[in-house]
């Protein structure tokens, strides 16, 4: 048996006109993405809040957006009047993506934003979503818009291969690349 994760996002403008002022994001023990991503979301909610632009429709965008990370289900704790929790129906991650570790940074390239990729495992293709993690990096996410090997123009590049990509901030060398895929059954991994 596993709780379902709290999500306070359909009812955080009542949270903020009760007085509360700091919220603690859950972070600990979760991936760097997860992290990421659930701050960035809670900053945007409160940023509509305050500006008077919080809607439904952007409550059903952020929460799809927190689905795409690690998660057990979502529900609203006992800040309703609720008296039991809610329970997971399956064990592990409800996630829609997932990662799939592709490579490793060998070199990044800073006067003309170029990182260099040795490719491990699978293959990276042109319009594919990636996430590079590093510990000083922290997480990186991009589409890849073109690829280089052996300096010329290619759509793919596959394992073994050393390969090149336009970056828009600073990667560092062992900072793991990640090809964001959609999610099977089978996964638990993000």
């Amino acid at each position: 048996m596993s709780p379902k994760d709290l999500c306070t996002l359909p009812f955080l403008d009542k949270v903020l006109a009760a007085g509360v002022k700091v919220l603690k994001i859950e972070g600990r023990g979760r991936s760097p993405e997860y992290t990421k991503l659930t701050v960035s979301v809670y900053r945007e909610a409160v940023d509509a809040i305050n500006a008077g632009t919080f809607t439904q429709e952007k409550i059903e965008k952020w929460t799809e957006r927190l689905r795409s990370v690690y998660n057990r289900d979502f529900w609203d704790g006992y800040y309703l009047g609720r008296k039991m929790g809610e329970w997971t129906k399956k064990y592990g991650s409800q996630a829609t993506k997932t990662k799939l570790f592709i490579g490793t940074i060998t070199n990044f390239f800073a006067k003309i934003n170029v990182a260099e990729i040795r490719m491990e495992t699978h293959d990276l293709n042109v319009g594919d979503d990636i996430m590079i993690i590093g510990p000083t990096t922290g997480v990186y996410e991009d589409t890849i818009k073109e690829i280089r090997v052996d300096l010329l123009p290619v759509n793919q590049t596959v394992k073994g291969e050393l390969c090149s990509i336009p970056a828009h901030d600073i990667v560092r060398r062992g900072d793991k690349v990640y090809k964001i895929i959609e999610a099977t059954e089978d996964d638990a991994t993000l």
